[in-house]
Order: structure tokens, then C-alpha cells, then sequence
């Protein structure tokens, strides 16, 4: 039996004061394998979402993101400073969304190396990033990098984010790991196969030119998009509350190649490799010292503090979450009491763009029938 109340504490305890179990109008659970809810769940999709892709299954390897140990230590904004403390060499660490920092990576030195995972992700490669729970359901808990990534990249709360990366790097018989190897697809090959099957077009291991085939890029491009289609979030918002998401298998090559190139413009917005994020949509217009006090956001300025701002801000972007975090804020923020030089003015206005650019590419997915 379940019932729902709401309301202010005290009305809470009145209603517990005055009210007998026998006299609550209980509304019945139905409750059925395998997670057997204990509230009231639309379950109305739940066969057709079962058949779809399931995205961590997809990928033969994946783990937690890095834990250091010690953020403050061995997490810093440039590589000078790792150089300086450990005389090792620094490495780019995918920290926050947009927000990428260094650390040195060591299995003696972090905590969670992350090292049978990670070590692929220092070579050319790019990796999604998931975690298995979404906490705000309009919001997509899911991510981009080309780097080694923290655990907590999309949410600070205590749940991991889960690294997938789309390669491994496998050592040749010849030299050592890292003067002489070669790269495979991370992917379950009898899904790829099932996918190759539904567009009729054959995989291949890396990107070719030929129409008639698909990479691993590819694939991933799809999923991303998907994952961004605020009408696929709301349609199975009760199971991506719980696990890791499942996306449908593309039923035809054109709606495939339409999802894969919405979803790689977004790749490449997200990695701030994009051309379009070099467009700016917004101005800093006045000299200062450039230093974040006290930020506010107010008529499409964002003050960094009581003389200078950023203009222009389109509250889209200012509130746009990806995980747990709203980046034009949580990135701003984070810098408070430093001093932002040119490249972090140009950084921030390129995350604003990559930012509106992702509200209007979300409209473009839903113009697809795909779900």
C-alpha cells in the first residue's frame, strides 16, 4: 500500500495526530519483477524499453571515474603546478563539464587510478561519460571527453560517473605498452552486429568514407543524440531514474545518419571543437581586474564582480544543467577569488555558446521520429 503526503511539517504531524492506518486511503501497488517498486510508477513502457540498447552493456570495459584522494593536491588549473609538486608530467583531467583541469597520473600518487580503464584514455580516444542514476529527470546525466575524467564530473553527490571508453589500446607483441600499439573498438560485437544487420551497412574499426559502412564513432554519435532528446527523457523517465540508460536500435540508415550527425555536432560542441563555439553571442565590455567576487546573473548580464560582467547571457545557457551542475555557474564559481585571464574570458563564452547550442540542437532531435 502506498499514499502520498505533502504539505508543511506541521500539517504533516496533524495529519498523523488525527488519522488511524485503517482510515488512510491506501492506493494498491502492483508490484512486479524485477525491481518491485514501492511507489507508484507509469510503467506503461516498460516491454518496449526492456528490447531497446542497453548502452553499458555496449561496451566491453568501462569503470568509476578517478577518485584523487585529495582534490585540492593534485587537482590544479595548470600544468605548471603538478610539474612544480611532483616533478611528474601533467596530464589534461576531464574535471567538470567544460571545466578541464591537470593532475599527474599515478597509481602511487591518486587514490583511484582508475589505471585498466584510464591508461586508454591518454592516448587519442574519446569516451562517454554516464551515470546510472539521474537524479533531476529533465536533465541529462551523461557527458563527452578525451581525457581521463574525475568521478564526480557530473554530479557531486555520491554517485560515480561511469567512463566508457570507445577504444582500447591492446600492446603489440613487438615493444613496450606505449611505444608500439594498436587500437580496437570497446564494443560488444554481437550488438554491433545486430545494429549492422537493422541499417545494412558494415562496421568497420575505424572511420572510412565509404557510404556504405559505420565506425565506432558513429555509434556513439547516435547514442549521444539520442540521449539529448528531451522527448526520449520524459517517455522513460521512470527507468532512467534507476539504471543506466537503454536506447532504441535504430530502425533505418536515414534515420540512423540523421541521429549520428545531430549527435556528432553535439560531440564536437561539447569538446569545444566545434567552429560554431568561436562565434560569440556574448561581451565583456568592461577593463578591470578581472577578479570573481560576487557573482549574479541579472537582465542578461553575469557580474563577476561590482564593476565587470559578461553581456548578453541568454538565461538558457546561464541555467542549462548537464548532470548535477549548471556549467555557466558551477565553472564561474569555482574561480572565485582568482583572477580570469584572456584565455578562461574566452573559455567561459565559448561554454556559453556550446551551451545554446545544445538547447537548439535538442529541438532537432525531437524533429526526428525515432522512438
Amino acid at each position: 500500500f502506498h499514499y502520498d503526503l505533502y504539505g508543511e511539517r506541521e500539517e504533516k504531524y496533524n495529519f498523523l495526530n488525527t488519522t488511524s492506518l485503517k482510515s488512510i486511503e491506501w492506493n494498491n501497488l502492483d508490484l512486479k519483477e524485477p525491481n518491485f517498486y514501492f511507489i507508484i510508477k507509469d510503467l506503461s513502457f516498460q516491454n518496449e524499453y526492456q528490447n531497446y540498447l542497453k548502452v553499458d552493456e555496449l561496451f566491453s570495459m568501462k569503470n568509476i571515474g578517478i577518485a584523487t584522494g585529495d582534490d585540492q593536491e593534485l587537482v590544479t588549473f595548470g600544468p605548471e603546478q603538478i610539474v612544480l609538486k611532483y616533478s611528474e608530467t601533467p596530464v589534461k583531467y576531464s574535471y567538470r563539464p567544460f571545466d578541464l583541469r591537470f593532475t599527474v597520473f599515478n597509481k602511487k600518487i591518486l587514490q583511484r587510478a582508475r589505471f585498466e580503464t584510464m591508461q586508454h584514455l591518454i592516448h587519442p580516444n574519446i569516451s562517454l561519460q554516464l551515470t546510472s542514476i539521474n537524479r533531476q529527470l529533465s536533465l541529462g546525466y551523461f557527458f563527452i571527453s578525451t581525457t581521463i575524467s574525475d568521478r564526480h564530473l557530473l554530479d557531486s553527490a555520491g554517485d560515480s560517473m561511469s567512463v566508457f571508453p570507445l577504444y582500447l589500446y591492446i600492446e603489440n607483441n613487438n615493444n613496450s605498452f606505449y611505444d608500439n600499439i594498436e587500437r580496437q573498438p570497446n564494443l560488444n560485437k554481437e550488438i554491433v552486429h545486430q545494429i549492422a544487420e537493422r541499417i545494412g551497412l558494415i562496421f568497420t574499426n575505424e572511420k572510412d568514407v565509404s557510404a556504405a559502412t559505420f565506425a565506432p564513432i558513429d555509434i556513439l554519435d547516435y547514442i549521444y543524440a539520442v540521449l539529448h532528446s528531451p522527448a526520449y527523457r520524459i517517455k522513460y523517465k521512470e527507468f532512467l531514474k534507476i539504471d543506466f540508460p537503454r536506447v532504441p536500435f535504430p530502425e533505418d540508415a536515414d534515420t540512423f545518419w540523421q541521429l549520428v550527425k545531430l549527435g556528432g555536432e553535439l560531440r564536437q560542441i561539447h569538446l569545444l571543437e566545434s567552429p560554431v563555439i568561436n562565434k560569440f553571442i556574448t561581451t565583456y565590455p568592461v577593463n578591470g581586474s578581472n577578479e570573481v567576487a560576487k557573482i549574479r546573473f541579472e537582465d542578461g548580464k553575469v557580474w563577476i564582480n561590482s564593476v565587470q560582467y559578461f553581456d548578453k547571457v541568454p538565461q538558457v545557457s546561464w541555467e542549462f544543467y548537464i548532470g548535477g551542475y549548471q556549467p555557466a555557474q558551477k565553472w564561474l564559481k569555482d574561480r572565485k577569488g582568482r583572477t580570469l585571464s584572456f584565455e578562461d574570458i574566452m573559455h567561459w563564452q565559448k561554454i556559453i555558446v556550446a551551451l545554446s547550442e545544445t538547447d537548439r540542437i535538442m529541438k532537432e532531435i525531437d524533429k526526428i521520429n525515432f522512438i
